[in-house]
């Protein structure tokens, strides 16, 4: 076929059916665009089918279990507990349809039409769509890639999705380990850790780095939760190569060879892009191999935009929803862009981790003379109720504006509140904003209100001499 023969026309395609594709795709047909959807596998994209939701599934199955397990204190009692692994595979599989199949129906009745098949650049116009035998082309007035990214495997490493996973297969064992070597530091290797510790396995957590990349109070608090549920942490290590055979997995580090039943690498994403033909039109890439874009999404090609893991920045399903909402309305003429200052980071971890804006040593490092208040949620009513006391809430301000800098979490509640932390931040709340309100009671949120009055000597809850021992004031 010759390039552009027979060219179908459309309006907007978008590549790739993940969160910031598909939202994009419902976006724009709100704004009476007429919009394609191309993907060459399931609707959801790694989110769905094998990163957000599969992992989320896992961390509450662990959060369940554990649960159960402390139910005695209030008077439920069970003679056994025993974990089936294969249910919750059929948990996970069963959510994963559920989603996916909203997610075409929602399509659907915004009138987004969907084709399957791989999507490549011909020109700056038009791309060509491959499904097994069958090819068409399409010339288009605008595009948007969303084709997400793919893990990054160490080199020496060899995934073989049974002993040796990655975050795509994690979710996909059959049997539970019975010794976890997890090697990563992000979200998805925190989580998964505590999964599979609450699950039964020995772990171990392998991490090159001498920390956690939080504020150092959520590190203190990791390392110490991860000590008491068993998880031995590794700190400054590398894997130099890994192989499994039959019954074990031989791992080699700088002094030492480890034997572990399983191996899960979670050491970061890497680009979708290599199969789009995007060197053959041009577009400008960032030296980390990034799609270049603006805040409005745009790549350097004006007909071209780019959302989601494609783009710098982090791997996060959040990013690419807000990107991809720009990138359509910034098609359909109307101001928007997309604005990370602010972008929590989560862990679905046993308690949670939240975090938002400057950490102390940031806010130290940038030139803030600051006041860093912190409340133990051991000191919580509604924790003591619960029985679950880990954890702490802490806030930073700024001592000469008394602005709001930052709120970092790591307990249960921490997820819904940190929602807080991004309004304070995107509204430039003072410490007098936070102090003012009222909060219900017994919850969570007092913690929140008692971190601040702890930088003024008046958390109640908090004895005196920690105030002066804990807390900078």
């Amino acid at each position: 076929m010759v390039v552009g023969e027979l060219a179908h026309e459309r309006e907007l395609i978008i590549i790739g059916g993940g969160p910031g594709g598909y939202q994009a795709a419902i976006r724009a047909a709100q704004l009476g665009q007429s919009v394609t959807l191309i993907e060459r596998a399931e609707l959801g994209g790694v989110c769905l089918n094998r990163g957000c939701i599969p992992t989320k599934v896992f961390t509450e199955g662990a959060n369940r279990l554990a649960s159960i397990r402390k139910a005695g204190q209030f008077g439920i009692e069970s003679d056994s507990i025993h974990f089936n692994l294969h249910t919750l595979q059929t948990h996970k599989e069963k959510t994963i349809h559920q989603l996916r199949e909203g997610i075409a129906a929602l399509c659907k009745a915004n009138k987004v039409e969907l084709l399957s098949g791989s999507a490549f650049f011909l020109a700056e116009d038009r791309i060509g769509v491959e499904n097994g035998d069958q090819y068409a082309v399409y010339r288009f007035k605008h595009a948007i890639i969303a084709t997400g990214s793919i893990p990054f495997i160490p080199k020496g490493i060899e995934i073989d999705h049974k002993r040796i996973v990655d975050t795509w297969s994690i979710t996909k064992l059959e049997t539970i380990p019975e010794t976890l070597i997890v090697y990563g530091y992000d979200y998805i290797a925190l989580e998964m850790a505590m999964a599979f510790s609450v699950f039964g396995s020995r772990v171990t957590l392998i991490i090159e780095k001498n920390d956690f990349p939080f504020d150092h109070s959520i590190n203190r608090e990791i390392k110490r939760v991860f000590k008491k549920n068993g998880i031995k942490i590794l700190r400054n290590t590398a894997i130099s190569a890994a192989f499994a055979d039959r019954n074990r997995v031989s791992i080699n580090l700088e002094n030492e060879v480890l034997t572990c039943t399983h191996l899960f690498v979670s050491t970061g994403q890497k680009p979708n892009t290599d199969n789009l033909g995007i060197n053959r039109i041009g577009i400008e890439m960032t030296s980390s191999g990034f799609i270049q874009v603006n805040k409005q999404c745009l790549t350097s090609i004006p007909s071209i935009f780019a959302v989601g893991d494609v783009t710098e920045g982090p791997a996060l399903a959040v990013k690419a929803i807000r990107q991809g909402k720009v990138a359509s309305e910034a098609i359909a003429g109307i101001s928007s862009e997309a604005d990370f200052s602010f972008l929590p980071t989560i862990a679905h971890t046993l308690p949670p981790i939240a975090s938002v804006g400057l950490t102390e040593q940031e806010a130290y490092e940038q030139g803030y003379q600051i006041n860093v208040g912190q409340f133990p949620l051991s000191s919580s009513g509604i924790a003591a109720i619960s029985g679950e006391r880990d954890g702490f809430i802490k806030v930073i301000i700024d001592k000469e504006s008394q602005l709001f800098l930052g709120l970092h979490m790591m307990g249960y509640g921490a997820v819904e509140l940190i929602t807080s932390g991004v309004f304070s931040l995107e509204m430039a709340a003072r410490d007098e904003d936070w102090l003012f309100p009222t909060y219900p009671h017994p919850s969570i949120n007092e913690g929140m209100l008692e971190a601040v009055e702890s930088i003024k000597k008046q958390a109640i809850h908090i004895l005196p001499p920690l105030r002066n021992e804990i807390y900078k004031v």
